[in-house]
């Protein structure tokens, strides 16, 4: 029999991450992600090998994540709305210095405050917040199970690419308890000294320059390098999406409402078919294109104001006179609504 373990999204990162041999976790208490701080300084009292800090905001713990790097150790943070806003300062400055920042995102509604539990409206800010070129890896986890796979791949991917890797789940995904299957993931890529003391040949890390020309090499030099990794990072899931006549375009939680409602439609004689894009920066776009090129229509849904939709007609734009945006922000779906609203659509 399987084994399958009893836990919500919050808890699946603590574990996940520790399975991806993270070391060190810095952060500040943040609804709905804050049950990650707290999940790692349970662990951290048994096991003497994890450290941690709360720190005194989103800000220092952005640095403290960026400090122990430097010493070669697997450190994180975990963050949510305005508290991933303030924490933009430290990811840029890791984005410049190529640095492997992990940051699982629990997004909740904005602008500001906003709400506390549930949205897509940090696709943007993860992706491209900061004063940089969005030089950055962006998953994006539809299951609790997800949370766990995905917790552990971070660590790996930001070490072997070195650009700052983020997850985004939910208040929904976080705070859910269900039956979860822990999938492990590879062995996990080891980490190493960034800063060296060698006499002969110190590490000289730079994150302000002398002249345009000079800085513009560099950013030359980190392009290339982010967009040699777009075929192999970029990931994505299809559901029952090669022979659609619609094609559903979601991602995360509404992912896993719209799986559901391609059943629905199915059962009522309509073919609809789901592409999950796993990874949002970079996106499959060799996979969105293959499949959306062959659907009758595209139906682009998301808890954000077209930020999602945005991403995707920029990336293939061939489909945009036959794209249909649904969009509710801050607020979640259900499979029934999903197919109401696509069955109203065709």
């Amino acid at each position: 029999m399987e084994k399958l373990s009893y836990i919500t999204g919050n808890e699946a990162a603590v574990l996940g991450a520790i399975e991806g041999d993270a070391e060190s976790f810095f952060g500040y208490p943040i609804t709905p992600a804050t049950e990650i701080l707290e999940g790692w300084i349970r662990k951290a009292e048994e096991n003497k090998n994890l450290n941690y800090l709360q720190t005194e905001d989103e800000i220092a713990a952005g640095f403290a994540v960026i400090g122990a790097l430097l010493a070669g150790k697997k450190a994180f943070t975990a963050t949510a709305g305005i508290g991933h806003v303030l924490m933009q300062d430290p990811i840029s400055m890791a984005e410049n210095e190529r640095l492997p920042f992990v940051g699982i995102i629990a997004q909740r509604g904005g602008p500001s405050t906003g709400t506390v539990i549930y949205s897509q409206q940090e696709l943007n800010l993860a992706s491209y917040g900061g004063n940089g070129d969005g030089l950055r890896i962006v998953y994006s986890a539809s299951s609790v199970s997800e949370v766990y796979y995905l917790s552990q791949k971070v660590f790996s991917i930001a070490w072997k690419y070195r650009f700052p890797t983020f997850l985004l789940t939910d208040g929904y995904l976080a705070k859910q308890r269900v039956n979860t299957k822990l999938e492990k993931y590879l062995k996990p890529f080891p980490s190493s000294k960034i800063l060296r003391e060698m006499k002969d040949k110190p590490t000289h890390l730079r994150n302000c320059y002398g002249s345009e020309i000079e800085f513009a090499n560099i950013l030359k030099r980190n392009i290339a390098d982010y967009k040699s990794l777009i075929n192999k990072v970029a990931e994505s899931e299809s559901y029952k999406a090669s022979d659609s006549k619609y094609l559903i375009i979601a991602h995360g939680s509404v992912a896993s409402a719209a799986k559901d409602s391609v059943d629905i439609l199915r059962n009522s004689n309509v073919k609809a078919g789901l592409l999950r894009p796993i990874t949002i920066r970079p996106l499959d776009s060799r996979n969105i294109r293959r499949l959306a090129l062959k659907a009758e229509k595209v139906f682009i849904i998301e808890s954000a104001f077209e930020q999602f939709a945005r991403m995707i007609i920029f990336k293939v734009p061939e489909i945009a006179n036959k794209t249909v945006k649904i969009y509710k922000p801050a607020e979640g779906f259900t499979p029934d609504e999903i197919a109401s609203l696509v069955n109203e659509k065709i």
